[in-house]
């Protein structure tokens, strides 16, 4: 079978697929049909109310704090743009109708109750802007059952990881066991920018170092919600690790990293994922419940990442973190020719041109399997017009004409796969260069040339798009046409429907694919150039065989 015409049909039954699924979603369980609100829902969604704001700005991030609960409420990502417009910063926390998204954090007791529910904290001032190195926002409460609580945020200079600290105080006369609960809350709201053909998973993820790196779907959560179990699949105790919520680009996590002196993890701890009310998704971590004795002291201290997903950050973050960057089953494709495109535009200075070397190294390691792919498909362009003639000669008697085909091939000693094998051991590979540009925050706002000013967005002039119709259509003149006529047809209108595709792609891309064409129909036309033909098959004898296995010795007519 021919692997333009298999990936062909494979393309265009998951652009069927991606349209059926937008055009007739699934229907959204009825209101009446919901568990009622808890109290813990009941309990976060007011947490999520903006009552007294306090802002912090960094050369990084603007942040919204709730001066009354201490709740991280809002983030604004001030070196991004927004994906719907380039004129606004980029929000990832915020709350309100439209969308929530938040970072929470608490302290509770033994079970897990909140001793700050009612307590109000308060600042010294409302705004703060960070002038060095470092920023700390301090926020007091006032002693409450024998406990006092200080909340302090850190903020770094270049940096979007938030360290959150609790100093408590044991004032009563009794011992005290309490402990950290640190949470990310979102609703299951598609992030800005996602369409028909530009998708990847948003929603809760846990990485522990027993359990590796897991994702825990939102429909997993909604089917515990309404059954009222608890059986998503991802661990739940830890001695480390980090949970929190990713999106495309961009993720927010609690890390848990004793070795850094975030301490909230040092004696084990509980990570928590679960659906809490309507449309309300929390990832958490409850570190073990610490004694503090009368008159003593504790700080419980976590670390908050919120921002990009930019592997050298996240590697220097925490261990483990750029997993968050999430190529699938081709990591172990896509991780290292990050690296090389990483190494290459060190070198370039241009993400553009480091897609397009990278490329060509790509195309001259495959080359020996492509160029064995290409030899096979040209043999079967000259053997084309004999099919043709097989078909005409032997009509609806299958039978003989798959006999008479299969003999063929072994005069001509051609294998009818010989096309197919080798690019399927290339496809992980080709994958993985998908995910990986299609993953990498770094191209975002990167500019290429001329009228590329964001390898991140589709390419506003089209220009792409159209090369890549050119050069597909430009291939399947180089590859032997069909012999059935729907596929015939078929391939004819394929450069088009795949240049609609890609007008909502990232340029770059885009940019990968006319470079990978332009390289295949360079190879290809150089094979077909030494086999003695460069343009349309040539003209052959049609050959009039008997079947093999009926014994005809065949005849030129």
């Amino acid at each position: 079978m021919d692997f333009k015409r298999m990936m062909t049909a494979m393309a265009l039954s998951l652009l069927i697929l991606m349209g059926w699924q937008k055009l007739f979603p699934p229907p959204e369980p009825a209101a009446a049909q919901q568990p009622a609100a808890t109290a813990e829902a009941k309990q976060q969604a007011a947490a999520l109310n903006v009552s007294a704001p306090l802002t912090v700005e960094t050369d990084t991030v603007k942040a919204l704090i709730d001066e009354k609960s201490g709740n991280l409420l809002g983030l604004t990502l001030r070196r991004y743009n927004a994906t719907n417009d380039e004129q606004k910063p980029f929000v990832l926390f915020q709350t309100g109708k439209e969308h929530n998204y938040a970072a929470l954090s608490s302290v509770v007791d033994e079970k897990h109750n909140n001793l700050l529910e009612k307590t109000s904290f308060s600042a010294a001032q409302k705004s703060y802007a960070l002038k060095g190195d470092k920023l700390e926002v301090r926020l007091s409460a006032p002693e409450q059952n024998g406990l006092q609580v200080e909340k302090v945020y850190t903020f770094s200079k270049n940096s979007y990881l938030i360290n959150v600290r609790f100093e408590l105080k044991n004032t009563g006369s009794e011992p005290l066991k309490v402990g950290g609960d640190y949470q990310i809350v979102r609703d299951n709201s598609t992030p800005e920018g996602e369409g028909w053909f530009m998708h990847s998973y948003t929603g809760p993820v846990v990485y522990t170092p027993e359990g590796e790196f897991q994702k825990v779907e939102f429909s997993k959560l909604d089917d515990d919600f309404k059954s009222g179990r608890d059986t998503a699949e991802y661990q739940r105790k830890s001695q480390g690790g980090y949970t929190g919520m990713i999106q495309h680009y961009f993720m927010s996590a609690w890390v848990m990293q004793p070795e850094k002196g975030a301490n909230a993890c040092a004696n084990g701890c509980e990570m928590s994922v679960k659906r809490v009310g309507e449309n309300l998704y929390r990832a958490g971590v409850y570190p073990a419940a610490v004694e503090i004795a009368p008159g003593q002291s504790k700080t419980l201290s976590a670390d908050l990442y919120a921002g990009p997903q930019i592997t050298e950050i996240l590697k220097s973050t925490a261990p483990n973190l750029e997993l968050a960057k999430d190529y699938g089953r081709v990591h172990i494709f896509a991780a290292p020719l990050f690296a090389l495109l990483k190494w290459l535009h060190s070198l370039i200075g241009n993400w553009g041109w480091a897609i397009v070397v990278l490329t060509l190294i790509v195309k001259i390691v495959l080359y020996p399997l492509n160029n064995a792919a290409y030899r096979s498909t040209a043999k079967m362009r000259v053997l084309a017009p004999k099919m043709e003639a097989l078909k005409k000669k032997y009509g609806e008697d299958k039978l003989a004409m798959q006999q008479a085909m299969m003999q063929l091939y072994k005069d001509e000693k051609i294998n009818p796969l010989g096309g197919c094998l080798p690019m399927l051991v290339q496809m992980p590979i080709f994958i993985g260069l998908y995910w990986m540009i299609f993953l990498s925050v770094e191209l975002r706002q990167a500019p290429w040339l001329g009228w590329i000013s964001d390898l991140s967005r589709p390419d506003p002039w089209y220009v792409l798009p159209a090369m890549m119709a050119a050069t597909m259509w430009f291939q399947t003149k180089l590859n032997p046409a069909p012999t059935d006529p729907m596929q015939a047809q078929m391939m004819k209108i394929m450069p088009l429907v795949f240049s609609v595709m890609f007008f909502f792609f990232p340029s770059g891309l885009v940019l990968y694919y006319v470079v990978n064409n332009l390289l295949t129909i360079a190879q290809q036309w150089h094979i077909n150039r030494r086999m003695g033909f460069a343009g349309a098959a040539p003209a052959v004898e049609v050959l009039d065989k008997e079947p093999a296995a009926k014994g005809g010795k065949g005849k030129k007519k």
